[in-house]
């Protein structure tokens, strides 16, 4: 069977076998077992370090987010005020971001220790030196039986390098077209071996500083919609509402003292359906980041020694430092008198109030909302040694290691102090408090001077209620690993049967220690997660390569795991897969493999205190009593429906039980010729047991449904819906709303994934190499309770926008001295706006947005062979989001940040020179 073109890198991994009786062997991810055969039961695509190079990516998530797997979209950069908006991650084939296993060097990465949507462990690509980087192999499907927790949705084994003959030093900058985000990296590393070859060792570090990009660096952020189904909304920077009548405004001086504010640009505007105006600027949508900036420094060392021809001593270290900053943007930097007092009793008016007032950039002094930008802090430390080797004169390999890692985060928030600033208020605008109001004796009195809430204030008055609050977490991954391999435990028709059998034993620890404001209200408007715990996990692994006759092979795995947490019951697990090769003939494989993958409650899951957060949420069920639906919530709806702040609680549970399914895949493999192959796959995931945490504006959606009639208002869906809501006794509205985990969710999902390679040799014109990837969702479909129907994911836009199609394809032309590549990332329509918002395609406005595809292309001369200049560009037709006009006036980037981004063209310039080459 010839190997495809897109896996013969890994022959390299040659390196790593203990002696010289496994030359002809290599270790495949998905395989415990060295063997000859590249592709195995399991498909692998490997991405080397010439091909990330040559496609211009910029970082691992860069090649990861690209891939043709990573069909579903995640928070990042783009999603102001998540919890995780500095780190970075994926999701295969739309399942959830912690469903993907990450090893380094087969090892399994530790998590990031914030969580992802405040509720979630994953794992942060971002720390790992992509330019040290060997290559990365991504495997699709439930790979549990070896891998342990977590690997059901698919493996990433990113492999760094071992062995380097001479140095290396790599420069490159870069910046974007449409402004923001200039950038700037720069790695060195260098190898040598000793002069009897007993000792190899390699040492690498890695530099790199990015500027953020604002969202007033693009024209279709930088401003509220003006192509939508409304017109643009002017965000309301200075606004008194009333709990009863809506807008009211009482600025004597029509906005004048204030128009200077957020770049001149704030007026007095009103909205459709308000009959009162207010002050406020269409171009406040401006003032966030759309991309982080960041600086980071990664080194990297390994070393090995030979104590003789059956016995080698290894170790090596990898140490991350980023800095990440990012501002939420002028929508989340604010004041109101809702939060601390929910609505205040003016007498003079015999009216409940409340008062809302953004902070300008003018406010924060030179340099505006660079002045007030979250900083996150992290600081990952990777170190692993150990022994390996063979037994005497037998078959048998072994591989005693032992792998710690330490990820520490210092969030560094920019907040609004609790008491200075309502002081400040009370002081300026509000008065002092005049007792309790007469209609319920609960809420505040007071008698504003309106003409001073309509004023600009000092850097130094902003000064006197902003700081920084900082929340310090850290996860601690340690575990202790043992290997015995025998590739040649006995002898079948077909060859050589193999063994491998694993025993781990390990600590896991996770904490969250938030700032206290955050806990007991000092901080303004904000709270957080909270949390820890520790657990000890222990694993048991063997795995049986039997090549049963000459055609066909059989491998079958098992796994068993355990964990212990401090508290709390052991929880364990059992895994196991089948493995199938069918060679009817050299030039084709057909292969297929069934088996269960799990997840274990994270720490998060179990120890996650319950803890609270401020959001905001559009009322749908009031929005409907006054005649507006779903869809036109956010334009027409009061703002004290549409935008109503309210505070959410969230807890973990210590009685969740492990994450199931069951996953098979089937398909074959064909190289007609040494230089070209082509892959098919099918794969097949039924999930079940999953933990649940509804999104707050599905739960809200759900109310609405549940108390319309649309839903059964009886059935257990519309029973736990109604639960989680809290509104008050004076005008109904929501208060509270709570998201408890459960084991209870269950969703299927069927997917095609293709590939293809061919070199082409032209004479003396070089060679061309051609290399696609292609993915398909064919099913996905999900149900949160077991009483309820199956949503269709793949039809029903309000639960899923994902693509349902995604693919890739370079060309590479290279010669002796030139090379040059064109790099196509490609996906399938997508929903618009108004589909996702109402959840189907029948209604007005709902429609597909089309294909979207951009292209990064490279050019490469090397004048010497030491020595190599590149020209990259990235988006190279400078792609925006496409124009999608159901998003109403009301926002500020009319596009779904899962699918798309606003960054645009991106170019860089980079050379690398090769010294002490021998």
């Amino acid at each position: 069977m010839l190997p495809s073109v897109a896996v013969m890198a890994q022959e390299q991994a040659a390196q790593d076998s203990q002696d010289a009786r496994t030359l002809d062997r290599v270790t495949v991810t998905g395989s415990l077992i060295p063997q000859s055969q590249i592709e195995t039961f399991t498909p692998v695509t490997v991405v080397t370090a010439e091909d990330i190079r040559a496609r211009g990516f910029a970082s691992v998530s860069d090649v990861l987010q690209r891939s043709s797997f990573s069909t579903g979209g995640v928070q990042g950069a783009q999603s102001s005020a998540s919890f995780t908006q500095g780190a970075e991650t994926i999701s295969m084939f739309g399942l959830p971001p912690g469903y993907v296993k990450y090893l380094i060097d087969g090892r399994p990465m530790a998590n990031y220790p914030a969580l992802y949507n405040g509720s979630d462990t994953f794992n942060n690509i971002s720390g790992i030196p992509i330019d040290l980087i060997e290559r990365i192999e991504i495997l699709p499907g439930g790979q549990s039986s070896l891998y342990g927790s977590d690997a059901i949705a698919g493996v990433i084994n990113v492999i760094l390098k071992k062995e380097m003959n001479g140095s290396s030093l790599s420069i490159r900058g870069g910046t974007h077209s449409e402004g923001g985000g200039n950038s700037f990296r720069a790695s060195f590393a260098t190898g040598f071996s000793s002069q009897d070859g007993r000792t190899n060792a390699l040492f690498g570090i890695q530099y790199e500083d990015r500027d953020a990009i604002w969202a007033y660096d693009r024209d279709i952020t930088r401003q509220f919609f003006t192509d939508g189904t409304s017109p643009p909304a002017a965000s309301r920077d200075y606004l008194v509402n009333s709990a009863f009548t809506g807008y009211v405004f009482e600025d004597p001086a029509n906005c004048a003292n204030v128009t200077g504010q957020f770049g001149g640009t704030v007026g007095l505007r009103t909205r459709p359906g308000f009959a009162e105006p207010y002050c406020g600027s269409f171009y406040s949508p401006g003032y966030r980041t759309l991309n982080n900036a960041k600086e980071a420094t990664q080194l990297y060392g390994n070393i090995s020694f030979d104590i003789n021809n059956s016995a080698r001593l290894y170790a090596n270290v990898l140490h991350s430092e980023e800095e990440v900053r990012y501002h939420v943007g002028s929508g989340y930097t604010w004041w109101g008198t809702s939060v601390e007092w929910g609505y205040f009793y003016d007498p003079e008016a015999d009216d409940f109030r409340n008062l809302q007032r953004a902070f300008a950039p003018e406010y924060m002094g030179p340099g505006g909302f660079a002045n007030s930008m979250n900083v996150d802090e992290s600081t990952s430390t990777r170190v692993a040694f150990g022994i390996d080797g063979a037994l005497g004169d037998s078959s048998w390999d072994y591989d005693v290691g032992f792998t710690r890692t330490d990820y520490k985060l210092d969030e560094n928030g920019f907040v609004r102090w609790n008491d200075p600033i309502n002081n400040y208020f009370i002081d300026r605008v509000l008065g002092p408090q005049q007792g309790l109001d007469p209609y319920y004796g609960a809420y505040p009195v007071f008698s504003p001077d309106y003409a001073a809430f309509y004023q600009p204030m000092s850097a130094a008055d902003f000064r006197s209620f902003t700081g920084y609050a900082t929340s310090r977490s850290k996860t601690v991954d340690q575990m202790v690993r043992f290997q015995l391999t025998n590739s040649d435990l006995f002898q079948l028709p077909g060859g050589s049967a193999g063994v491998a059998v694993v025993a781990e034993a390990g600590q896991q620890e996770w904490r969250y220690d938030p700032h206290p404001g955050y806990l007991d209200g000092s901080v303004w408007g904000t709270t957080a997660v909270s949390g820890g715990g520790e657990r000890d996990r222990y694993a048991v692994t063997s795995e049986l390569r039997m090549p049963v006759f000459d055609p066909l092979t059989v491998t079958l795995s098992g796994r068993y795991d355990a964990f212990k947490p401090d508290g709390g019951s052991t929880i364990d697990n059992t895994t196991y897969s089948l493995g199938l090769e069918y060679r009817p003939i050299e030039s084709l494989l057909v292969r297929g493999k069934y088996g269960t993958a799990f997840r274990a409650p994270t720490l998060s899951d179990l120890f996650q205190g319950r803890s609270g957060y401020y959001t905001s949420v559009t009322d749908y069920y009031l929005c409907s009593q006054l005649g507006i639906e779903p869809g036109d919530a956010s334009a027409q709806c009061p703002s004290a429906l549409a935008n109503r702040q309210v505070f959410g609680t969230q807890a973990g549970n210590v009685n969740l039980q492990p994450i199931d399914a069951d996953v098979w895949s089937a398909g074959i493999v064909w190289a007609p010729t040494a230089d070209l192959s082509l892959t098919l796959d099918y794969h097949n995931w039924d999930i079940s047991d999953e933990v649940t945490q509804q999104s707050v504006d599905g739960l809200m959606r759900q109310e609405y449904r549940c108390r319309t009639g649309i839903d059964d208002i009886n059935s257990q869906l519309c029973v736990t819906a109604l639960s989680q809501i809290t509104r008050n006794q004076l005008n109904n509205y929501v208060d509270e709303v709570f998201t408890p985990k459960i084991n209870v969710s269950r969703q299927t999902l069927e997917a095609v994934t293709a590939g293809v390679n061919y070199e082409l040799g032209i004479g003396s014109a070089g060679d061309l190499l051609f290399r696609g990837n292609y993915t398909q969702k064919i099913s996905h479909k999900y149900q949160q309770y077991a009483e309820d129907p199956e949503v269709d994911q793949l039809n029903d836009p309000y639960w899923s926008t994902d693509p349902k199609r995604k693919g890739d394809m370079s060309v590479t032309w290279a010669t002796d001295r030139w090379a040059t590549t064109l790099y196509a990332n490609w996906f399938s329509e997508t929903p618009n706006y108004r589909a996702w918002l109402v959840g189907n395609y029948e209604a007005a406005d709902t429609g597909r947005l089309g294909s979207f595809t951009t292209y990064n292309a490279s050019v490469s001369f090397s004048p010497i062979d030491e020595l190599s200049f590149s020209l990259l560009v990235n988006n190279l037709t400078n792609k925006m989001p496409p124009l999608d006009t159901s998003y109403p006036g009301t926002s500020g980037a009319p596009y779904n940040s899962s699918n798309f981004n606003a960054y645009g063209r991106a170019v860089y310039l980079e050379a690398r020179y090769l010294f002490g080459q021998r």
